[in-house]
């Protein structure tokens, strides 16, 4: 019989019945656990000081319930054993605790940073968490070339230069850098291509480009471009505008009249730049702006980024896990997380005073190396940008339940379309893709309740089934997924049996709705059991993947597979198979099919991406890859020398002796690997 990851048998009477089972087990249960809980507690507490640290809550299978930082652990820490002054969702946390992990800091403030890093490092379900899994991007002019390149840039900032940003996303970036290449001309090249060029590429014909890998700026009228550049982004663009104007009119007066239409479009280019900015951050200068809207239990939090007067950009975070936390508490934790990752400005603009606010400016300030003010804006320019991103948060927000709603509902149709006791929180959709073949590669995509997952897709290298086989290379998927799922179940059988759960991803040890679906621990994502399985395919990919299960003892996933029917390739004539045989079509208008499809859509994208990656790998590859100890130092020593890897194999041992920064061991190693059979 198929498990749930609780350790039980599946219980299939209903979401009733179960909730009926969950409370009768939760008023037996409850006292035993929370005393064991404060138990735990109580014995760390014993060992702490009154020093400022972080503190981590853990729960017995080893997994970060909760990460908190404090002035004194051991007040702070002692607080949770007063049990009846606690809210009901930190009783529940307390319940969980077996366990705690205690790190001492130098100050409060040190020990806020380091909280915000272990709270993006472990995701714990009872932290407030921003959740937002793309870096923010930024502009780059490098510093480490005479001729300095401009990019864009995510991640560390370990390259030397000129940081600018964060901007909101990657198009804003784009639009950002081509109008800054018309308007200063400068290079975005990487510097081997510079390097090589013996005439200007197709830029320096469009004028987005001032060539000078091929001499037609010198360093000094390039290095003018630089620091006009750096004047634009700095929040000085005005005067750079003048200047521009100033030459445009001298040329225009000494008749040099292709200058002066070359000036005339980096004029244009300015204009577009600001022209852009949706929102007038004028006379705001360096600052984030961050308002807060709250309706229906859901929270959403409007960032705007303005530096040097101009808005880059505008995006809306949803914070997770704010159940029973105070409004102003969760902007603080938003904000703490926020800048764990991006640089502090100048000023940061809330619509609220903020807890321990002095602590917060304390620690932005030794994260960004200058001052730094949090402030709520009263009048001006900066109080109408404030009452602008607090509209944008509402209407954010708004927008945020709305499609919940209609997410919720197509959820619903979903259930009841495919028979399932309930609506699906978990899906997960496969597919692959080859070519006769070979290359092949499997696919897995996830879809939660507010979209896709994609932190937790997952690719397969296909190993056993090479040859022209869907079937087999299904098979050989959902074997190696679910083969290690249900190992995991078998592990986590082995703790005190809870009563049945709804849906195999729960724990009944977990706050609904937070930790179950989360993903969190050391297992993450892959511990956590589909409420459905989707396939890409037709009868031949079902009884697949559905024999494959069965050999596994797992008979209680839900299981549908979905083909375009009879008129291949035509969308809307999708039909539906069942395990037991049974089809089923949808009409042709239904948003329920629309819904589905996007689903499909979504694995042949990331699964078309997966396989045309790893041939442009098998492409680029060489025969010395092979070759053990052979680094791409040594590889490229020995190919400049011969010419190709033909001649690298048919060359003597003494030939291979003579190569440049080949000594006698390695050319040893690359003979003894081709003529090892001889």
């Amino acid at each position: 019989m198929a498990r749930t990851p609780a350790g039980t048998p599946h219980d299939p009477r209903g979401k009733e019945r179960f909730n009926e089972e969950r409370a009768a087990y939760t008023v037996a249960s409850a006292q035993p656990d929370l005393e064991a809980g404060v138990t735990a507690i109580r014995e760390t507490v014993k060992t702490l000081k009154p020093k400022p640290g972080v503190y981590r809550m853990l729960d017995a299978r080893g997994d970060v319930l909760y990460v908190g930082k404090a002035r004194s652990l051991k007040a702070r820490v002692a607080n949770y054993t007063q049990v009846p002054a606690l809210s009901s969702r930190l009783q529940r946390m307390v319940s969980q605790t077996r366990r705690m992990e205690i790190v001492t800091t130098n100050s409060e403030a040190e020990a806020l940073l380091l909280e915000a890093q272990l709270i993006k490092r472990y995701r714990p379900p009872y932290n407030v968490l921003l959740r937002d899994d793309k870096s923010f991007p930024f502009i780059l002019l490098r510093a480490d070339h005479d001729f300095p390149r401009i990019q864009k840039h995510r991640g560390a900032r370990r390259a030397k230069g000129n940081y600018y940003g964060p901007f909101a996303s990657a198009g804003s970036v784009n639009t950002t850098i081509n109008a800054l290449q018309k308007l200063f001309l400068l290079r975005s090249c990487t510097d081997s291509f510079f390097a090589n060029r013996d005439r200007p590429c197709l830029l320096y014909q469009i004028k987005r480009c001032s060539a000078p890998c091929t001499g037609r700026i010198d360093e000094a009228g390039y290095d003018a471009l630089v620091k006009q550049a750096k004047d634009f982004l700095g929040g000085r663009s005005s005067a750079v505008q003048q200047d521009l104007e100033k030459q445009m009119a001298k040329a225009a007066a000494d008749l040099d009249f292709e200058t002066a239409a070359i000036l005339r479009d980096r004029l244009r280019a300015a204009t577009f730049i600001q022209g852009s900015q949706a929102i007038n951050a004028s006379g705001v200068g360096d600052a984030d702006v961050f308002a807060l809207a709250e309706k229906g239990g859901q929270i959403a939090v409007q960032a705007f980024f303005v530096r040097g007067g101009q808005n880059w950009g505008h995006r809306a975070f949803f914070p997770t896990h704010t159940q029973e936390v105070e409004a102003d508490e969760v902007l603080a934790r938003v904000l703490a997380q926020f800048y764990e990752e991006v640089p502090p400005p100048r000023t940061v603009l809330v619509d609220r005073e903020l807890p321990e606010q002095e602590l917060l400016v304390e620690a932005f300030c030794e994260l960004a190396g200058h001052k730094v003010e949090i402030s709520v804006p009263q009048r001006g320019d900066r109080r109408r940008l404030m009452e602008q991103a607090s509209r944008n948060a509402t209407e954010a927000l708004d927008r945020r339940l709305a499609e919940s709603g209609t997410k919720a509902r197509l959820n619903r149709e979903l259930a009841e379309f495919l028979e399932l006791d309930e609506p699906p929180q978990r899906i997960e959709i496969y597919d692959n893709s080859h070519i006769q073949g070979s290359k092949a590669v499997g696919a897995m995509v996830v879809a939660g309740p507010e979209g896709f997952e994609k932190g937790q897709y997952r690719k397969f290298n296909i190993k056993s089934a090479q040859t022209n086989d869907d079937f087999g290379m299904m098979r050989e998927v959902m074997g190696r997924r679910f083969r290690a799922l249900a190992e995991i179940d078998r592990d986590d059988a082995d703790p005190p049996p809870a009563p049945p759960a709804s849906g195999r991803g729960a724990r009944l040890d977990e706050p609904p709705g937070e930790a179950s679906r989360s993903g969190v621990g050391r297992r993450g994502h892959e511990a956590i059991w589909p409420d459905l399985v989707l396939i890409d395919g037709g009868k031949g990919q079902m009884t697949a993947v559905r024999e494959t299960l069965e050999e596994l003892g797992i008979e209680d996933v839900p299981l549908i597979a979905i083909a375009k029917g009879p008129h291949h390739g035509r969308e809307g004539r999708e039909v539906f198979h069942f395990p037991d045989g049974r089809e089923k079509t949808l009409p042709v208008n239904s948003p329920l099919l629309f819904h589905l499809q996007r689903l499909r859509d979504e694995v042949h994208r990331y699964v078309i991406g997966a396989h045309r990656a790893k041939r442009s790998r098998a492409i680029t590859a060489s025969p010395l890859d092979e070759i053990p100890g052979i680094g791409p130092s040594r590889k490229r020593a020995l190919l400049l020398h011969f010419g190709t890897a033909g001649k690298v194999r048919a060359a003597a041992l003494e030939d291979l002796q003579r190569a440049p920064g080949i000594s006698a061991g390695v050319a040893q190693k690359v003979y003894d690997f081709y003529h090892a059979s001889g």
